[in-house]
């Protein structure tokens, strides 16, 4: 294998100019960088991560810990870590827990199962010295068992900590739900249902809370009638859907896509029509949001900017800055048709 020495050899540079190129230190000329680049290229020329971690007591390396890529939250937030380390030169090394695809929701409260899988990948993570890790959820919940013994620098991507050394970048559910809310009363809507998920969740509660904040700004009365608490698949939300319309709301606010996908199912099986005969919102801004008939209004969640946000809180830490111990990345609403205004 060529050397870095026979590299700067061959390109006339000094071996400190070399290195600096490849680690992307911007203190050469654009000639220069694109010679090097180009020689580095030709003669096959790769960088040795671990020898430089082992002089420099650091490897450039961010390590990835996801419970399961599979589900749809993930891969956006992966992506928006991954772009935020290739800016500060940094590389990723992802690892896939694949927790939901193993045993879907049973070892959420067995330590076992989930110690067999967890362990194993931050040994390895710590045998090639990563400079930090992300832990990215499934869901958002409180987690209290990340490994603190391994003194890697840390942080949690849509989950809560429970440990203070440990800080979390999540969603901010609360707000979000208020401004869909508030955008159905804004519409005129005063009666309005909601199709919630499973009733411990943390998503749940806090967007209750939400819903319960707009109503309160608007001046109208909270029924907990007007709440059913229907889990998060289009199955449940379609099985729930004549109690919750029996109500006569005119709108109901959905807490996920797929609660939606379930309330339109049974309308259009029983005759009605969304936004012309009952106003819903949604929650996600999944992919099949947009192929709704009609175009489901709902609230995006900022999936990119919570890996970001969760990588420079990572980076602060790494260098041993203040930082919050949360961050909450407020969702966007996005307006299609699925919202009728009131006369």
């Amino acid at each position: 294998m060529i050397t870095l020495k026979e590299i700067a050899k061959e390109c006339g540079v000094s071996t400190a100019t070399v290195s600096n190129i490849l680690n992307g230190k911007n203190n050469a000329s654009e000639e220069t960088r694109e010679r090097v680049l180009s020689v580095v290229k030709e003669r096959g020329y790769k960088l040795n991560y671990v020898a430089q971690g082992l002089r420099r007591q650091k490897t450039q390396t961010i390590g990835v810990i996801a419970e399961d890529i599979a589900q749809f939250t993930t891969p956006e937030i992966i992506e928006g870590i991954m772009e935020t380390c290739e800016e500060r030169g940094y590389r990723t090394i992802v690892q896939n827990l694949r927790l939901y695809s193993r045993w879907q929701d049973q070892w959420f409260d067995n330590d076992k199962m989930y110690y067999s899988i967890m362990d194993p990948a931050v040994q390895e993570m710590a045998s090639i010295r990563v400079d930090g890790i992300v832990y990215v959820a499934g869901h958002a919940r409180k987690i209290h068992r990340f490994p603190s013994d391994y003194d890697i620098p840390s942080v949690l991507a849509y989950a809560y900590s429970q440990e203070k050394d440990v800080p979390s970048v999540v969603i901010d559910d609360e707000e979000s739900a208020r401004t869909a809310v508030r955008h159905l009363i804004e519409k005129g809507h005063t009666k309005i249902g909601v199709m919630a998920g499973e009733q411990e969740n943390i998503h749940t509660k806090l967007r209750i809370l939400g819903y319960q904040k707009a109503l309160y700004e608007a001046g109208i009365l909270y029924n907990p009638e007007l709440v059913v608490y229907a889990g998060w698949g289009k199955e449940l939300s379609y099985n729930a859907a004549q109690s919750l319309l029996d109500k006569d709301v005119t709108a109901v606010f959905c807490m996920s896509d797929r609660n939606a996908g379930g309330v339109y199912k049974y309308l259009f099986e029983h005759g009605k029509e969304v936004a012309k005969d009952i106003s819903i919102i949604g929650f996600d801004n999944e992919v099949i949001a947009d192929y709704m008939t009609p175009g489901l209004s709902t609230m995006q969640i900022e999936l990119g900017q919570i890996g970001k946000q969760a990588m420079e809180l990572l980076f602060d830490k790494m260098e041993n800055k203040d930082i919050p111990e949360e961050i909450k990345v407020p969702c966007t609403l996005v307006e299609r048709e699925s919202v009728a205004e009131l006369s």
